[in-house]
């Protein structure tokens, strides 16, 4: 049931039965992640943790976010990053328990970029420009881009975008694995959706613990993903699921050995005639 707000002022909301679409629009600020859009991401979290759907993040106005609100940032003082405004918005969005899919167009610098990182899949139209800025602006990337962005495409190319302001375009996203997918501008939320198609069709529960797992220290496992594994050996999903498989193999092979059995009295048929002729 959806119970979101009817209203935002810098989301666009779509609810779907498996999924949420959210477009980030504030023309105004290029999408800037300012303190009225976290508030509303926060929101569009809550209801995801109580009812799971896989989350679609794009932007609207030709781009994905230009960054943070540096009017809001010239603003802040050591409490506010104390605070954690944006990082602690972006790990509630890693951390939501169906995958998240960020289609990025134009710019996703910044904290926009930092989103995009936080998502569990990036995809892309050929004009996107992604990188980080900060310490040009006497700041630095604190909401995940530290240690996100190492992870996602090494410590080399991480520290030259976090160290030297370099921006990646979609080919080079592509070649470092930072996105997966190139999709027109006017292709990419097809996109995503068909992505979102793919994740649907998997088992939910089965998807969500393997994203929880997926994510747990390695020092956890193997024991994490046999108890895991565990809970789902006994969900009616994957009973019906199995079966499904099973009754769909064994139809296929009715199928060829009823064909087979056709062509082979096809061919007994054929030789009968054959010597009737001579």
């Amino acid at each position: 049931m959806n119970t979101f707000p009817e209203h935002f002022e810098r989301l666009q909301v779509t609810v779907a039965e498996d999924r949420v679409t959210v477009i980030l629009d504030h023309q105004p600020t290029r999408n800037a992640i300012d303190q009225q859009m976290v508030d509303e991401l926060h929101v569009i979290c809550a209801e995801l943790e109580r009812e799971p759907r896989i989350l679609i993040l794009a932007g609207a106005n030709g781009l994905f976010a230009s960054g943070a609100d540096i009017a809001q940032l010239k603003e802040r003082r050591r409490d506010d990053a104390l605070a954690g405004i944006n990082s602690t918005i972006f790990d509630r969005i890693a951390k939501l328990p169906m995958p998240v899919i960020a289609a990025l167009e134009g710019f996703a610098l910044g904290g926009g970029a930092e989103l995009a990182y936080a998502a569990d899949f990036r995809i892309a139209a050929p004009n996107v420009k992604l990188g980080n800025p900060e310490t040009a602006l006497g700041i630095m990337a604190a909401a995940g881009a530290t240690w996100r962005l190492r992870e996602l495409v090494g410590e080399p190319l991480a520290k030259e975008i976090l160290l030297a302001g370099r921006q990646l375009d979609a080919e080079e996203a592509l070649a470092c694995n930072l996105i997966t997918e190139i999709h027109a501008v006017d292709q990419l939320l097809p996109g995503a959706n068909a992505l979102a198609d793919r994740i649907a069709k998997q088992d939910p529960l089965a998807v969500r613990i393997s994203k929880s797992v997926f994510h747990t220290p390695r020092e956890v496992h193997p024991l994490i993903d046999t108890l895991a594994q565990g809970m789902l050996f006994e969900s009616e999903a994957k009973f019906e699921r199995m079966q499904g498989f099973l009754d769909a193999k064994a139809a296929r092979k009715a199928k060829r050995e009823s064909a087979q059995d056709s062509s082979a009295q096809d061919t007994s048929a054929q030789n009968t005639e054959g010597r009737h002729e001579q």
